[in-house]
């Protein structure tokens, strides 16, 4: 997939590049020093295009993508789920509070054995 994606902004840029070129009176290269020559052209135009023309998708058409997908996603979806949740948890907030409750109870409890054994661990430690 990202091959893929990458491939085809290469391509889109190419193409581009040759969209601006196409107001230049192009001749067909007659030695490899000249297509070497036209191809290093026609490179540092896309070094320099390429910023700006990724700059310009991405927030003329890929941001605006996003958000609308997002915005449909939390209008539709989000309240939906939203609304469930909210249900189960009024459901259940009695025996959530009694569960609280008992383990507030049962730490109490345990926290002054927790708290001698270990100061004894520690005086034992030092001498």
């Amino acid at each position: 997939m990202k091959k893929t994606i990458i491939i085809l902004v290469i391509l889109s840029v190419f193409l581009s590049s040759c969209a601006f070129a196409q107001n230049q009176k192009i001749e067909a290269p007659e030695t490899i020093e000249e297509a070497r020559g036209w191809l290093e052209k026609v490179w540092e135009i896309i070094k320099k295009n390429l910023p700006g023309i990724i700059n310009k998708i991405w927030k003329e058409q890929v941001l605006p993508v996003w958000q609308k997908m997002f915005e449909w996603f939390r209008q539709n979806c989000w309240v939906k789920i939203e609304g469930l949740f909210r249900k189960e948890v009024e459901k259940r907030k009695p025996m959530i509070e009694e569960e609280f409750k008992k383990e507030k109870e049962e730490l109490k409890e345990e926290l002054p054995k927790t708290g001698k054994s270990l100061w004894e661990k520690f005086k034992e430690l030092i001498k």
